[in-house]
């Protein structure tokens, strides 16, 4: 009798099992991305890739709606409001404040909206998919310190007040540290993120200091702009370093004019991706294994760089 009553629980429980299993997925049917700037070509990337798999997941009557945080707070913090009026169901930020975006979070999660942090993090954030900050600015540094045979004086151009940037100058900072004979002219000027932010930012430490060796550039937009105000100053003898891997910043390691001579280059296509995957996976009731996951980055420089894939066969 009792083996009967246990063979009939166990089949009603395969059963149960089965039906929670084929239980149909929450249908997605509207996502808010909003990045840094649209300005700068690696968001544009992670925007399009996010679309893709979203769906690809979703299917492709999805709305996603991308906007441009334009690294001003109260504007990105308006947009989450927008997207929470607007009723979306999922929220894709790449914060240009990681500690002020907290408000606008906190709305959407009054919501029920979940949120991934992208690119950088978000506090309060349900997940966030990052490039790993810290391996960037140490590889880069390291391509510096080797580079200058542990003796000279660098410039860190630093960028917006969130966790990446951040992740990225502590990185160079840790390295740069166990060289004595190297000293670090500058680490504290924003330069926006953005070319023209490198160009004048770079002018004015020209302007400061006549002996640079070497500048870490937080992103390649600024270590670009950097490049044309040494150009335009007509200094010589120095060499910059970025993060990204950018088509344009590809472009200049393969001129052979060495001046921009490395970066280290994210993988934005695959950040996009993982955080469209864990996104849809909240709206799904599933939490992600890790609240946090780190891409790793590879140093290109102009030594490697023609065996570099790029951003767009990720």
């Amino acid at each position: 009798m009792m083996k009967r009553h246990l063979r009939g629980w166990l089949a009603a429980t395969a059963i149960l099992g089965s039906t929670l299993t084929a239980a149909p997925a929450a249908e997605l049917t509207s996502v808010g991305i909003t990045v840094g700037h649209l300005g700068n070509p690696f968001f544009v990337e992670v925007a399009d890739a996010a679309i893709r798999k979203l769906r690809e997941l979703a299917g492709p009557k999805v709305q996603v709606t991308v906007v441009s945080g334009d690294y001003d707070l109260d504007l990105q913090m308006s947009q989450v409001e927008n997207f929470v009026t607007a009723g979306v169901q999922l929220l894709i930020l790449g914060a240009v404040d990681s500690k002020g975006m907290y408000p606008a979070v906190a709305k959407a999660h009054e919501a029920g909206i979940p949120v991934v942090a992208v690119d950088v993090s978000a506090e309060g954030a349900d997940a966030t998919v990052m490039s790993d900050n810290s391996q960037a600015g140490r590889l880069g540094c390291t391509y510096i310190a080797e580079r200058l045979g542990g003796k000279g004086k660098v410039v860190i151009l630093n960028g917006p007040p969130v966790s990446a940037v951040a992740d990225r100058v502590s990185g160079c900072k840790a390295v740069l540290a166990g060289f004595p004979d190297i000293e670090i002219l500058s680490d504290d000027r924003n330069a926006s993120g953005s070319f023209p932010g490198g160009l004048t930012t770079m002018d004015l430490l020209l302007t400061m200091h006549p002996q640079i060796d070497a500048v870490f550039a937080q992103n390649d937009p600024t270590g670009l702009g950097a490049a044309m105000a040494v150009r335009q100053r007509g200094r010589e003898g120095l060499f910059i370093v970025g993060v990204d891997g950018s088509p344009l910043a590809v472009e200049a390691l393969r001129s052979g004019e060495g001046l921009f001579v490395a970066t280290s280059a994210q993988s934005p296509r695959a950040m996009a991706a993982r955080s469209a995957e864990i996104g849809y996976g909240l709206v799904q009731g599933q939490q992600p294994a890790e609240e946090l996951t780190l891409i790793p980055v590879t140093l290109i420089s102009s030594e490697n760089v023609d065996s570099y894939q790029g951003w767009g066969t990720e």
